[in-house]
């Protein structure tokens, strides 16, 4: 993961359509004062809504500086096909500046892999191992995962304890498809496998579609070369670099 992104960061529960709105101002197509209406009216004051906006600031309307040309590239999409990019529009935002996001929704995708659904304190036993036992960790854990429920990827029951996985989306092959495929690159940090990214648990509300060595090799933001082994990679340029450097 890069070491300059936050750890936690992701500690506020978020709204799809505030994201979606965040997403909207980037694109010309809605106003600050929009923003701040909404939150105003859905916060108990200011430090609340103020937390929200660092989030959101985040995701789309300050991004980190080396993900400035990626926020962009995700408007393009939207601005082509809005109605049907939106969730992984915001997936991809979130899986390549939050660490933390990432390694939940991970964490999720792989416990629901086989029956479809686990226990919310499954993913706590397994974020507590990664980021330490601490009232913090449980707390923005659920922010994380009452997020992924409000954008239609789990659905919570019996008080929130159990975690279903809702059908995936299939992104069809398409530009979305390559730009969340770089998402997963830019959280894992290193170059990853073909197939790896196919079946990736960070995004497993959605099917990429088609063939996936065929949608990236399509891309020049993607470098793809054989391993030692024989098995297809791909990567970032710097990435690449990097996984060389080890093997």
């Amino acid at each position: 993961m890069n070491s300059s992104s936050p750890q936690i960061g992701f500690d506020r529960f978020i709204q799809l359509d505030w994201a979606l709105l965040a997403l909207r101002i980037r694109a010309g197509r809605g106003t600050l004062d929009e923003l701040d209406a909404v939150l105003a009216s859905s916060h108990s004051g200011p430090a609340a809504k103020k937390k929200t906006r660092t989030v959101l600031n985040r995701l789309w309307l300050e991004p980190r500086a080396d993900l400035v040309d990626f926020a962009d590239r995700g408007v393009e999409i939207f601005c082509d096909a809005p109605e049907t990019t939106v969730p992984a529009l915001i997936w991809g935002m979130a899986l390549a500046t939050y660490p933390f996001f990432g390694k939940v929704a991970e964490i999720v995708g792989r416990l629901t892999t086989l029956q479809g659904e686990c226990t919310s304190a499954e993913v706590h036993r397994r974020m507590a191992e990664i980021f330490g036992e601490r009232e913090g960790t449980r707390r923005m854990t659920n922010m994380v995962l009452q997020s992924q429920a409000n954008w239609g990827a789990i659905e919570r029951t019996d008080k929130g304890k159990r975690i279903a996985r809702k059908e995936a989306m299939d992104l069809k092959g398409s530009a979305v498809a390559a730009w969340l495929a770089e998402a997963c690159l830019l959280y894992s940090g290193r170059a990853l496998p073909v197939m790896s990214i196919e079946s990736s648990p960070t995004i497993y509300p959605f099917i990429l579609g088609g063939s996936t060595a065929y949608l990236l090799s399509r891309s020049s933001r993607f470098e793809m070369r054989m391993d030692s082994a024989g098995v297809q990679v791909v990567g970032l340029e710097s990435q690449q670099s990097n996984t060389a450097l080890r093997t």
